[in-house]
């Protein structure tokens, strides 16, 4: 079967991300299997390379921050009391931010902890990677067709999950 990476099939990669200077910022241990077509389950700038390639082959493609994670939001940062979190508070442990006021309640926000001082921390709702640019290198390891209930979810199943969990 000589498939190739088209719209609406399931593509698995082997990959890993460096950035610019060759340090790795995800080392891929597990493959990555996205619905390709525009269903935005991978960066579009990594669906357009990847378009047309068959099983074995590989691509390199430079993320700019705002192709990848974003911009770093200055913004995103929040110093509170330290009286509101728990005594084992630790660096780099994750608290869901509620939205801003107004805001929908979907955009709850990840907060990463960054500092610890006597009396507050420091909390950042960053994506550890915002800011910066990306080296993503991948090679196809299979193709399939998507099911057409993949399709109408708009992403991979792994057939492991049941169905309740996938609305």
């Amino acid at each position: 079967m000589n498939m190739q990476v088209a719209k609406n099939s399931v593509i698995t990669l082997d990959y890993h991300v460096t950035d610019p200077d060759g340090e790795v910022v995800d080392e891929g241990r597990e493959p990555l299997v996205y619905l390709h077509g525009g269903f935005e389950d991978i960066f579009p700038k990594i669906e357009e390379a990847l378009q047309g390639k068959k099983v074995g082959e590989s691509v390199q493609v430079k993320l700019q921050p705002d192709e990848a994670f974003g911009d770093y939001d200055a913004q995103l940062v929040q110093v509170e009391p330290r009286k509101d979190f728990p005594k084992e508070i630790q660096v780099g442990m994750q608290f869901e931010g509620g939205p801003e006021e107004g805001g929908d309640d979907e955009d709850f926000i990840i907060y990463r902890v960054t500092e610890i001082a006597d009396d507050k921390v420091v909390l950042d709702g960053n994506h550890p990677l915002a800011g910066m640019a990306l080296i993503f290198t991948c090679t196809v390891t299979s193709i399939r067709p998507a099911s057409a209930e993949e399709l109408e979810h708009g992403h991979v199943h792994t057939g492991d999950e049941d169905e309740e969990s996938c609305h």
